[in-house]
């Protein structure tokens, strides 16, 4: 599943102005001298046992429409509302979202997981089949189809490693209301990415 755009396996994890207008400081972790202490092959292995939630995003800078599969997605701060995500240098992607003002994160649920296969495919029109996405009014593409998604505007970059960690402040979503039966587990079916293989979460995976 491994592809030029980035891979759910790597767990891969821009540098826009702040709210008062001013660029912040980009972090450079790739400047630090690090000892190695595990090999890359044993680092992967033991977050393969760690199940992790599959996201599209999407962004365009102008130059067209890109898309990519991470499992690297996870909210840090509600006040205000921020995500992290990271993105790895070997993804054509990547430079696009370096750029980008503004991203959507599509939060999938098994029903997408064509949306997900297709962002973790590599030398395919990810944009071919118009007919499973549109743009925004604000001009982003998206996949309708996604269980929610988040619109937000990148905020911050730090490169670490061989991965550009990007963080974005929610400025619209799209999810059911809390309390709404298809929020539960039983009819979102979250997907999940485990040990390379693809789950789904319901009523089957509830143990309390």
């Amino acid at each position: 599943m491994t592809n030029a755009q980035t891979s759910p396996d790597d767990r891969d994890r821009s540098r826009e102005t702040d709210d008062a207008g001013t660029a912040p400081t980009e972090h450079q972790l790739t400047e630090h001298h690090f000892t190695e202490s595990v090999t890359p092959d044993e680092f992967k292995a033991a977050f393969r046992n760690h199940p992790a939630g599959v996201a599209v995003i999407t962004a365009d800078a102008g130059d067209g429409p890109v898309a990519l599969t991470a499992t690297s997605v996870f909210s840090v701060s509600v006040a205000p509302p921020l995500l992290v995500f990271s993105v790895s240098e070997l993804s054509s992607s990547t430079p696009t979202i370096r750029r980008a003002e503004t991203v959507v994160v599509h939060l999938l649920g098994a029903a997408q997981i064509d949306i997900a296969k297709l962002g973790a495919t590599s030398g395919i029109d990810r944009f071919a089949d118009t007919s499973i996405w549109e743009r925004l009014p604000t001009g982003e593409p998206h996949f309708p189809a996604a269980h929610a998604w988040i619109r937000g505007r990148v905020v911050n970059t730090m490169d670490a490693g061989g991965s550009t960690v990007v963080a974005v402040q929610a400025l619209e979503t799209h999810a059911p209301p809390a309390g709404d039966p298809s929020a539960d587990a039983r009819e979102a079916e979250p997907l999940v990415y485990h040990n390379r293989t693809w789950h789904r979460l319901g009523d089957h995976s509830k143990i309390d």
